[in-house]
């Protein structure tokens, strides 16, 4: 099977990628599938190859014309809108709309729902009904990070393939070194608090890590967007260009919390090998917080807020020995 549009490298023969294959060449994919996994990117590029196979005559169907699926006239997409990178119920039923028309020259339609749980309830329940009864010659591509914030009722309507974050560096510049200032702040942290002067250094490494975590975010997610601009379809609206600005700095400040629970992880495990018990429960309670308050950054918690209870809390735990 040819197709313009590759697989990401890294998926290209892997059982899931067999197994889609394998059923758009004997023209039996299910008119519903749910892509899932860590990275966003990986999932357009996915559902991209996926149009591209459907649209352009991959499956042995006759193409009239053919177009990149990004720009396909039988592909449509929907997006969360605005700065609470809602989708709603009436872009909800826009995009229906269109599925339910004729393809124009290809020999079915492809609709891509970007950040599918980002549906509020009315738009879910529109969705639902679609799911129910499937518009002829349609594929419904759903994407997401967080499969398990849809409707029960929708994850057991759609064939669910979970694809690997395919581990793209993260090139936010002066990270590294905020890593290393961090790692460094808790080598310090088990040493003890002797004296005022000392906690007070400790307080002003703490307000200066979390001044700096806002700078590397905001460096990357201006990067970011503009590299993700110039891919971005020219018809876009500003409250959908808006969603994905927001949803870049949200998925990149995810990225960024899970780098310090791993430089967290990686500084406790040479002391935990040596059955250091303090370690272990500091360890396991500071994780903890971390986690808390990652989970509270999708009720909108600021992440600077996030961050300094994080490190106040793993000041306390550090240095009670």
């Amino acid at each position: 099977m040819t197709a313009a549009t590759p697989w990401p490298p890294a998926l290209a023969g892997t059982p899931a990628v067999a197994v889609i294959e394998q059923a758009i060449a004997r023209r039996r994919l299910s008119h519903s599938l749910l892509l899932h996994g860590d990275d966003p990117d990986t999932l357009v590029a996915i559902a991209l190859a996926i149009a591209d196979r459907l649209l352009n005559g991959a499956d042995g169907a006759r193409a009239q014309v053919t177009f990149p699926p990004d720009q396909h006239p039988d592909c449509f997409a929907l997006r969360p809108a605005g700065k609470m990178r809602q989708i709603s119920a009436d872009a909800t039923r826009e995009l229906i709309t269109k599925v339910q028309v004729s393809p124009a020259v290809a020999p079915r339609k492809v609709a891509i729902l970007h950040e599918v749980d980002r549906m509020n309830t009315a738009a879910a329940n529109v969705f639902l009904k679609t799911l129910e009864e499937p518009p002829a010659h349609t594929t419904l591509l759903l994407l997401t990070t967080r499969p398990y914030a849809l409707l029960p009722t929708i994850r057991s309507r759609v064939l669910q393939f979970r694809f690997p974050s395919l581990g793209i560096p993260l090139a936010a510049d002066g990270w590294t070194p905020w890593l290393e200032d961090y790692r460094t702040w808790l080598g310090r942290l088990t040493e003890g608090v002797t004296d005022k002067r000392v906690a007070a250094d400790h307080i002003f490494t703490l307000y200066g890590l979390v001044a700096r975590f806002g700078a590397v975010l905001d460096f990357a997610t201006d990067e970011v967007w503009k590299l993700q601009k110039e891919k971005l379809p020219p018809d876009l609206d500003d409250d959908e260009q808006v969603a994905i600005e927001t949803g870049i700095a949200n998925g990149l400040r995810s990225r960024l919390f899970a780098e310090i629970e791993q430089a967290t992880r990686a500084f406790a495990l040479p002391r935990l090998t040596r059955g250091d018990e303090t370690t272990r429960r500091a360890l396991t309670a500071s994780i903890e917080k971390l986690e808390h308050n990652a989970g509270l950054l999708r009720l909108n918690l600021n992440e600077s807020a996030a961050l300094e209870d994080f490190l106040l809390s793993s000041l306390r735990l550090w240095t009670k020995r």
